[in-house]
């Protein structure tokens, strides 16, 4: 793995980002693209962010700068006689306002999607929960992308003829444009067990058994054997493809790519096979190479051997146009291509049409789902457990107790101080789950829910279920599933050591950081280098560490911290009960006894009541059932209720912003400036 020299590009003049209220980027040291005979540029988990993040500079382009770029090096490739090839790899849909707030779900996703020339396209889980999103892919994006999207392991009631059949085909072959590879590519999911009834996704140890899985890796006439999919990367689903694909065809190069977990990650499987994974919600832009692959084209004529030196290299691109126009040699005049301005305006058009930028109010401060511990004031899930539910969620009688839990997984985004609009509620809560609940549950069991739920154990171990884990925010289970060295749990005060205590080194699964204009240059022109004789400061974001080392991002950024969160907060509606103590997210070694004996009562309230509602979003009510039967309180989901109606989660919290931060002076689209 070759390592590149550092550029520092100065300040250039006139480039905006394309979403009219996008920030500036900013100027920031860069490392140079690895270009190789085979190139990739790579996108997952993209959720809906197709304006790009308009409060971050570092990730403000949007999908139509995006085409512009690929535009560019597809050219490249062209002029060198290189490849480039664009893979997606799912979860397109749900995480913001385009996609959610737009009736009928995905009415502009679908048309801003398709315009992007993708090669290698796959499903992602979130387009598998609700039949009508897995309906969107079947009418949508599989024709939208004909024989370029792959299901491996997928398949789908065909909502016209009720039978079942594979949402698209299970491979392709195929050879590129100019260097002549021959690829042999396979589209998977991981083993994912919460679609709705009209998919299936059969078990990726199923499927390698499959007769046609077996038939397609016979075939040595290959030069390359790709395999992408909403799966991570260090996942045992990508370990046992690895294998099964490497006893098959022992000196082949074998590339990966995979998504779900929202992180940056590159994996090296042995020195023929390696796998990157690109980030989340347009922050990233993966691109890949690789050089000394052998082709039918390139073979030696006085050898039958395929034996090559490859070398791949991967880099991680800051999704801005600061980056794109380095990257592609262009400058605020040249980059921009007509087909990518059309899509911007479409996207414009469609935020508009939707009222993305109306103001319900502002928010007083920075509310960050995992850049502070929690709890803190500046924890996302201290404001939701504190103010936000206590103060909005009604007993259904005003005799009555509850208590209201939330796993931490379904906040989605940070809130920024400043205008929290229509944008900000689907990004920070994009589900349609609302608020269920369990009547007059003993409190000598309720009390002890949070325990169970935090610290897993005989719950979540007990449904043998991958899934159990989406409690938590996807990068945080990417962490303590396949990656526990990023975990350190040492008991010390955080300030004075800041890896430890509950704090996540998260080294790939670094989020990123927004950027506050009022300390940085804006980006100028990006054609003309100049030396610079006072680099600008480091801004914060990005700072990978991967199998290839901390080369890989091509923005050189200072660190960002980031905290362990618990998988579920609570809070009390109607009194103040006491603490349980160990109700925390740190797991317990004391045995399956812990999980309740060792829950011992702080003090509190003294009149603490017999009996409590259990009140829970939706999504978790499996858990807490679960969490009741090991507590012996025999619950169905039969016994559930649902509060104001199914009122869903993100409208309870728009009302609650409304009421505390609202703002009065507006005009007519709800625009107005908030308080610096």
């Amino acid at each position: 793995m070759s390592k590149t020299p550092l550029i520092l590009v100065a300040l250039f003049g006139g480039a905006l980002a394309a979403q009219p209220s996008a920030p500036d980027p900013v100027a920031a040291p860069l490392r140079e693209l690895p270009w190789g005979q085979l190139n990739f540029l790579h996108t997952t988990d993209i959720h809906g962010w197709w304006g790009g993040h308009l409060q971050e500079a570092s990730y403000s382009s949007d999908w139509g700068d995006y085409i512009s770029f690929a535009k560019h090096l597809r050219d490249r490739a062209d002029a060198d006689g290189t490849d480039l090839i664009l893979v997606d790899t799912g979860d397109r849909i749900e995480g913001n306002a385009i996609y959610d707030s737009s009736k009928p779900r995905g009415k502009f996703t679908y048309e801003i999607a398709k315009e992007q020339t993708i090669d290698l396209i796959c499903s992602g889980n979130h387009e598998l929960y609700k039949a009508e999103s897995a309906d969107g892919e079947f009418y949508h994006t599989v024709p939208d992308f004909k024989d370029n999207y792959l299901a491996s392991n997928l398949d789908i009631i065909n909502p016209e003829t009720g039978g079942r059949q594979p949402l698209a085909q299970r491979y392709k072959k195929f050879t590129t444009k100019n260097q002549g590879i021959r690829i042999l590519a396979f589209g998977f999911i991981f083993d994912f067990t919460g679609n709705d009834k009209n998919t299936f996704v059969q078990r990726v140890e199923d499927t390698v058994k499959e007769e046609w899985f077996r038939e397609a890796i016979k075939d040595k006439e290959v030069d390359l054997i790709l395999v992408y999919g909403h799966v991570d990367i260090r996942s045992q689903e990508y370990a046992l493809l690895y294998s099964t694909i490497r006893d098959a065809h022992w000196d082949t190069p074998i590339q990966f790519f995979g998504g779900h977990s929202h992180i940056r990650d590159y994996h090296i499987f042995d020195s023929g096979s390696v796998a990157l994974e690109s980030g989340r919600y347009m922050e990233t832009l993966g691109f890949m190479s690789i050089s000394g692959i052998t082709t039918s084209r390139h073979q030696n004529p006085n050898t039958n051997s395929k034996k090559r030196t490859l070398q791949f290299q991967r880099r991680y691109i800051d999704n801005n146009l600061f980056s794109m126009h380095h990257h592609s040699g262009k400058n605020a005049t040249t980059f921009p291509t007509q087909h990518g301005l059309n899509v911007s305006l479409a996207i414009g058009s469609a935020r508009k049409s939707l009222s993305l930028n109306h103001i319900y109010g502002c928010a007083p401060r920075d509310l960050f789902v995992s850049r502070r511990p929690y709890p803190h004031n500046e924890s996302i899930f201290t404001w939701l457990e504190t103010e936000l539910l206590p103060q909005s969620i009604k007993s259904r009688d005003p005799s009555k107790k509850a208590l209201v839990i939330m796993n931490t997984g379904g906040i989605r985004f940070d809130v920024f101080k400043g205008p929290f609009t229509k944008d900000t509620k689907f990004l920070v809560s994009p589900f349609t789950s609302g608020i269920a609940y369990l009547k007059d549950v003993p409190y000598t069991a309720a009390k002890r829910v949070i325990k169970l739920l935090n610290n897993a154990g005989p719950i979540l171990s007990s449904t043998n279920d991958a899934n159990a884990t989406f409690l938590l925010p996807p990068e945080h289970v990417a962490a303590a599933r396949y990656r526990p060295h990023l975990f350190d749990s040492s008991p010390t005060d955080p300030s004075e050591h800041p890896n430890q205590d509950g704090m996540l080194d998260f080294a790939s699964v670094d989020l990123g950081t927004r950027q506050h204009q009022g300390n940085q240059q804006p980006l100028r022109d990006t054609h003309h280098h100049h030396a610079s004789t006072e680099p600008p400061p480091l801004i914060p974001g990005y700072t990978t560490h991967d199998d290839a080392g901390s080369d890989g991002d091509d923005t050189i950024h200072a660190p960002i911290q980031f905290y362990n969160v618990p998988n579920c907060i609570q809070a009390a509606v109607g009194f103040s009960p006491a603490s349980v103590s160990g109700s925390g997210s740190s797991s317990d070694s004391a045995g399956p006894d812990s999980w309740v004996d060792g829950a011992e009562m702080v003090d509190g309230d003294e009149s603490e009541p017999e009996v409590v509602d259990i009140m829970y979003n939706e999504f978790i009510e499996k858990w807490v059932l679960l969490a009741l039967a090991y507590l012996g309180e025999s619950y169905s989901a039969e016994d559930s209720h649902l509060y104001e109606d199914g009122k869903s989660f993100t409208d309870i919290m728009t009302d609650w912003v409304e009421g505390h931060w609202g703002v009065d002076d507006v005009d007519d689209d709800g625009e107005a400036g908030c308080p610096s």
